[in-house]
């Protein structure tokens, strides 16, 4: 039975708490980008108030062995900060029996990397290329009854369960998806994720009419079964970014050296005859920015997005593209923004996604909804100065997008059982 973290007791009790502390270091492992760890705070500051204590878990990056650039011991001491108490630091997750049982109410442990362990994901390691069917059956087999023993110590230590990660929920990793079973009467969502349950359920749910979803990035094969969901629920969709260019071709314009897919034009043709029978407003890029080469410093011209001449390309969308876009985002009430359209990481070709960011703040202000989500647009809003102007900025890049293809997430799946 689900808990909620704002009724639950945690007097003298231990709560183990998936947060997601992925956090960039640099050479000298100093943290570049706190957010993932200040985000995680209301939850654990929230324990520590009741009157419990809380251990912390998470990974960092993508080890296959114990790697000591991948301990969570370079962050024990923002941690602490940030928390405003001194947080212990447990070297083997699976070791810290002895320390998780002294913790006092008000104190906080920290377990090393749980991908330190080839059971955290469940999956083998150190199979032979040419392993057989059957070794490699045989070794997920012995994985997976490995992991049960994981993750009943993790369980063990505590008396309660919180997941607080939404980066990892879409993964079916032990400290995910399985150790809530351990706690059938006590596994909540912790703040963060409660966030981000809520704002995808404004949007796909819940959200005012008219809903408007603005999708970009770079590929159309990325991003497939998100335009598949999303022409069945929205009003509008705008399609920008390089994958417009796989739309575009599929309209029968010409798009140079373009990024796109001629593999998935006739996805494209589907997503744009569902849209025009359920009535959905399609928009597509109508005026490009193109260069002559794939370089902040290339020759730019402004040309028609349906007639981009040989040897050159589409770097970002033209002031055209970007007036018919702000007139559709204007009008609506809710609206979801995931990538980037244009290659915003060159400052010659950031213009169009700057202005959208700016367009979606003028929009909240309006009274609408509004959602970013995906590492790409988090970025680009982060960077560009918006990220306090939208209602809400997901920390999910792979768990937004998976939640916006209408799949139901591991994580999230495992408190609500």
């Amino acid at each position: 039975m689900q808990q909620f973290i704002d009724k639950y007791d945690f007097t003298g009790k231990k709560a183990i708490v998936r947060v997601d502390f992925n956090v960039p270091l640099d050479e000298n492992f100093n943290i570049t980008d706190d957010t993932r760890i200040r985000r995680a705070m209301p939850t654990l500051k929230k324990v520590l108030a009741g009157g419990g204590s809380v251990i912390i878990m998470s990974h960092l990056g993508r080890p296959k062995k114990v790697d000591p650039k991948f301990s969570l011991k370079h962050i024990v001491a923002r941690v602490s900060e940030c928390l405003g108490v001194p947080v212990q630091f447990a070297e083997d997750c699976q070791s810290a029996d002895a320390q998780a049982a002294a913790l006092k109410p008000g104190e906080a442990l920290l377990l090393e990397n749980l991908r330190f362990y080839a059971d955290e994901e469940g999956k083998p390691r150190g199979l032979a290329e040419d392993a057989s069917d059957d070794e490699k059956k045989a070794a997920k087999a012995a994985v997976k009854e490995s992991q049960k023993g994981f993750v009943k110590k993790l369980a063990s230590y505590a008396d309660c369960y919180i997941n607080d990660a939404f980066g990892t929920a879409h993964r079916a990793h032990g400290s995910t998806a399985l150790i809530a079973d351990y706690f059938p009467n006590d596994k909540m969502f912790g703040y963060l994720m409660e966030g981000e349950i809520e704002a995808i359920e404004n949007v796909l749910k819940n959200g005012r009419h008219p809903i408007t979803a603005i999708i970009g990035g770079s590929k159309v094969s990325s991003k497939l079964a998100v335009l598949e969901n999303l022409v069945n629920k929205v009003d509008n969709l705008i399609i920008g970014g390089g994958m417009g260019y796989t739309f575009i071709k599929a309209e029968g314009g010409k798009v140079g050296n373009s990024l796109h897919e001629d593999e998935l034009i006739p996805q494209a043709k589907e997503i744009m005859r569902i849209a025009k029978e359920r009535g959905v407003n399609l928009s597509l890029s109508v005026q490009t920015r193109v260069a002559n080469d794939f370089s902040n410093d290339a020759e730019v011209k402004v040309v028609p997005s349906h007639d981009i001449p040989d040897g050159w390309e589409g770097m970002d969308a033209g002031a055209d593209s970007l007036e018919n876009w702000k007139k559709i985002i204007l009008s609506s009430k809710t609206i979801l923004w995931n990538g980037p359209v244009g290659v915003f990481e060159m400052p010659n070709f950031a213009k169009g996604t700057l202005q959208i960011a700016e367009d979606l703040a003028e929009a909240t202000r309006n009274g609408a909804y509004t959602l970013v989500g995906g590492g790409d647009s988090v970025a680009a809003v982060t960077q560009m100065g918006y990220a306090d102007k939208v209602s809400y900025v997901s920390t999910g890049g792979g768990a937004m997008l998976e939640a916006i293809e209408g799949k139901e997430l591991p994580g999230i799946a495992a408190v609500r059982k």
